[in-house]
């Protein structure tokens, strides 16, 4: 299951998306969106997780938690 998560800080990188996910499962991919121009972060990202009940764990246990500290917002994709 692919996975929205918006609201980072722009000190967030997909390694720290990473980490914090894979607490609650496989993750088979993860990426904060950078701007092309300046190779900032875009403040949203996206976590691949391979199995869709741990994925929708991880929404339950991670949206409206802080990360960096920035309150992150986590969809489904």
């Amino acid at each position: 299951m692919k996975l929205f998560v918006s609201n980072l800080s722009f000190n967030t990188d997909s390694e720290d998306l990473t980490r914090v996910f894979e607490v609650y499962g496989r993750v088979v991919s993860a990426k904060v969106v950078e701007d092309k121009c300046t190779n900032r972060s875009r403040g949203f990202g996206f976590v691949q997780m391979d199995s869709n009940e741990l994925a929708l764990l991880a929404i339950k246990e991670l949206h409206k938690t802080q990360l960096k500290g920035q309150t992150i917002i986590v969809n489904v994709a």
